[in-house]
């Protein structure tokens, strides 16, 4: 149905992050091994009585961003530290994976600084990070194309075992394999001749 309403899954929100000063040079990065995100745009709002009736008054819009992950190495992670070191202004983008249009995603952009990263290393446990970014003015919504690789992070693409020759074409047909489409249901028997059935190459 057209007007039916989807729920979109924390699994499929993600964060990713570049410093501002690398924008001519690469492209935003996804933290790796996320476990949590917090978005959370606030504006504190009061009232004043008048013999008129109550005034409301609101003050400026004040945004919480916060990111947990399994600690790692890796450029993005080590850049984050770099952020709240070295006072240097990120980008962030909050892509949802689940929402697409025209095969561009939903994000949340956001620029501002990492103010606080603190580690939990218990002996038992993989060894976790906790940072937390300093929003700067209002968080801007938009449609965005993830760079190849970044599409490759997020989903991997059928292939089959044979060996790759030349470039790899990711669309299911790697490796001698055939992509599962809406016409495979129910299609297939241990007796099948077809060409698809003997394409692997075993020498």
């Amino acid at each position: 149905m057209a007007n039916e309403i989807q729920v979109l899954q924390g699994i499929d929100t993600l964060a990713y992050v570049r410093l501002l000063e690398n924008a001519s040079k690469e492209n935003g990065q996804l933290i790796p091994y996320q476990t949590s995100l917090s978005f959370d745009p606030q504006r504190d709002a009061d009232s004043t009585a008048t013999k008129s009736g109550n005034v409301a008054t609101s003050s400026s819009l004040k945004t919480d961003f916060e990111v947990e992950f399994v600690n790692n190495i890796s450029k993005v992670s080590d850049d984050l530290y770099e952020s709240l070191f070295k006072n240097k202004k990120v980008e962030a983008w909050i892509v949802y994976r689940k929402r697409k249009k025209a095969g561009k995603y939903f994000a949340w952009y956001l620029r501002g600084t990492v103010t606080e990263d603190s580690s939990d290393n218990d002996p038992d446990d993989n060894a976790t990070r906790d940072v937390k970014f300093t929003v700067d003015g209002e968080p801007q919504r938009g449609w965005l194309t993830l760079p190849d690789e970044a599409e490759e992070e997020l989903a991997y693409v059928f292939r089959g075992l044979g060996k790759i020759d030349g470039e790899v074409k990711n669309d299911g047909t790697d490796g001698q394999g055939a992509k599962w489409t809406s016409d495979s249901r129910g299609v297939g028997s241990e007796s099948d001749t077809s060409s698809v059935a003997n394409t692997i190459n075993h020498s």
